[in-house]
């Protein structure tokens, strides 16, 4: 724990100190955030807001893991054994071959995004990115690769943990279609989500800090570091989301994390409370779902369409309702902040061991 710690520290005082200059070169090369007219009104005046500045968590959590593969090549070097030693870090738990996985899903989302976002701000399709068809089937690709990985590589991994029964359920070839399902609802989820300056980047923060805990439940302390390293560098970046924003996260940000959120919790078991501990992102995604579902039956029904809320996603709602941007996110964040103690709880009880 004390080693995650100050992997997720050095995170972000990496990302921090870079990313001002990010932010000067963003706006250097004319890299803003184009705003759809379909939105708020008061969004407007964010239009030019530098993107992708979801490289800023990236980047670091990057580096830093290579930094630890490194380290773990000096392992059997009695100078590389000394600092583990004074460290208190047994030797090579952080950076095992697993490790590659979630790392590989947040570089490929990350790529993924960040194409969506290029084409955004250079005015392709009205600043609307890829179109979302064919963004779907990269999505699907990757998902699929990934949860092929995982099931079939090292670890194996094809089982569920349940609070309250101490071993994890072994569910076969189910856990496939399961896993792409979880990957790409997670990952459009974070996407949605991000509209408003802290609020995904926050709700990010705590679902990485639950899982990374629960790897810790579990003594998978390479998870651990590589979720306290993530937090750290999203909190790098929130420095400077915080509204009024000077940098927007992206879908070079949102679609990687929200992956790689998948991506951990799979590999924790703990996958069930993944809607829980991210109740704020789901709750985003069925607001999305129900209003097109609902305008679309009205439509039918009645001959022109109804809606359930005045607009999605969820915060949108709100605004319109008479909060202001900061109280949405700030209630929002406590929201996100009982439903992780909720999954944290529910992860103690019975507290599975890790399974192979």
């Amino acid at each position: 724990m004390a080693y995650a710690l100050t992997l997720g520290a050095f995170s972000f005082l990496f990302a921090v100190i870079w990313g001002r200059p990010l932010i000067s070169y963003l706006r250097r090369y004319g890299i803003g955030k184009q705003i759809r007219f379909n939105g708020p009104s008061s969004h407007q005046t964010k239009t030019g807001t530098p993107t992708m500045g979801g490289l800023m968590i990236l980047i670091p959590v990057f580096l830093i893991t290579l930094a630890a593969a490194f380290a773990e090549l000096l392992v059997g070097t009695s100078f590389g054994q000394a600092l583990l030693d004074r460290l208190g870090v047994e030797r090579a738990f952080f950076f095992g071959r697993s490790i590659l996985v979630p790392l590989g899903v947040m570089l490929g989302f990350g790529l993924l995004g960040g194409l969506d976002d290029w084409a955004g701000v250079r005015g392709f399709r009205n600043g609307e990115g890829i179109l979302g068809r064919w963004k779907f089937v990269l999505q699907l690709a990757l998902a699929t690769i990934t949860a092929l990985v995982l099931h079939f590589g090292p670890p194996d991994l094809r089982s569920v943990a349940i609070p309250g029964i101490a071993e994890k359920i072994d569910i076969g070839l189910w856990w496939l279609p399961i896993a792409v399902f979880i990957i790409i609802g997670s990952s459009n989820a974070v996407n949605l989500t991000d509209g408003l300056d802290g609020l995904a980047g926050s709700i990010a923060a705590l679902c990485f800090l639950c899982y990374g805990i629960i790897a810790f439940l579990q003594d998978q302390g390479w998870l651990l570091a590589f979720c306290f390293t993530t937090v750290g560098a999203i909190m790098a970046f929130l420095w400077y989301n915080a509204y009024p924003a000077d940098l927007f996260m992206g879908d070079v940000g949102s679609e990687a994390l929200g992956a790689t959120l998948a991506v951990v919790a799979l590999m924790t078991g703990q996958w069930l409370l993944l809607p829980i501990i991210g109740g704020v992102f789901v709750a985003e995604t069925l607001s999305v779902i129900l209003q097109v579902a609902y305008f679309k039956f009205t439509r039918i029904r009645y001959g022109h369409g109804r809606r359930i809320f005045k607009m999605t996603p969820l915060h949108h709602h709100f605004e319109l309702l008479g909060w202001s941007e900061t109280q949405v996110t700030q209630r929002f964040w406590l929201v996100g902040i009982l439903a992780a103690m909720l999954g944290v709880a529910l992860a103690l009880w019975g507290n599975p061991p890790p399974a192979t």
